[in-house]
């Protein structure tokens, strides 16, 4: 079914990226097809990540800064957005990196197929998408993690750990979003399998994932296995909260 989403929010968690985040902010807004907002949510960054983006939401209104008073991880933020989003009637939700690692020529396809699915991910794993500039253990590391994932899951998704993804508001409530535990990268698989558990249509669109251009990356391979041990108790804990059959389609 076709809908019109007028209102779209782009959540963008941060720490420590004034390098990237006027970059991302600037090409966000020279890319999209449509008028969009984008909330910053800033975990006080030493680097004054936060001050620019005030800065910046003094010329662009459409731009929102979240501060919060210290790093309490990336799926608190996310949360965070979420609730912001739904109490300021965001119909639709952009999940993206603030390290210009998800490349924003990609938000118009998004938009295009949120028309038609509940949940649309970026992904590196489907014929199309690709990652660029990362060595051969981590590429290793995240094809067989996510491999690895999706057959304990037992989901046809074929990037479980993207963080670039663009879902309908009002479904967080009914996947029960509020009691999400998860407080790093699992998170990424947790929202994804939730979304499929729970039988709401689901969507691949590949993308090229470009490692961060300015920065140092927050992302181990520690960080990763760590998710991995944490994949079997989604499986056995994960409640379907909606009666409905799960509907996917990978291109």
């Amino acid at each position: 079914m076709l809908r019109n989403y007028e209102k779209v929010l782009i959540i963008i968690p941060t720490f420590n990226e004034r390098e990237n985040i006027s970059k991302l902010i600037g090409e966000i807004d020279s890319t999209v097809s449509r008028e969009v907002d984008i909330l910053v949510i800033d975990d006080n960054s030493p680097d004054g990540t936060g001050k620019v983006v005030s800065e910046i939401s003094l010329r662009n209104p459409r731009v929102k800064l979240l501060e919060r008073k210290c790093k309490d991880g990336l799926a608190r933020a996310y949360l965070e957005g979420f609730t912001y989003a739904l109490k300021n009637h965001y119909p639709v939700i952009v999940c993206m990196d603030a390290d210009l690692s998800h490349n924003p020529v990609y938000l118009n396809q998004f938009f295009e197929k949120i028309q038609e699915f509940d949940f649309v991910l970026g992904s590196r794993y489907v014929p199309g998408g690709g990652i660029e500039d990362w060595g051969w253990f981590r590429r290793l590391l995240s094809r067989w993690g996510n491999r690895y994932a999706r057959w304990v899951l037992n989901a046809p998704i074929y990037d479980m750990t993207s963080g670039y993804k663009c879902l309908r508001a009002d479904l967080l409530t009914k996947i029960g979003y509020q009691d999400i535990k998860s407080n790093g990268y699992e998170f990424t698989i947790e929202l994804a399998y939730l979304f499929y558990r729970n039988g709401f249509s689901i969507k691949e669109i590949p993308i090229v994932f470009t490692d961060r251009r300015y920065g140092s990356s927050k992302l181990s391979k520690w960080i990763i296995l760590n998710a991995l041990t944490k994949v079997w108790k989604l499986r056995l804990g994960s409640k379907k909260i909606c009666a409905v059959r799960p509907n996917y389609n990978a291109l």
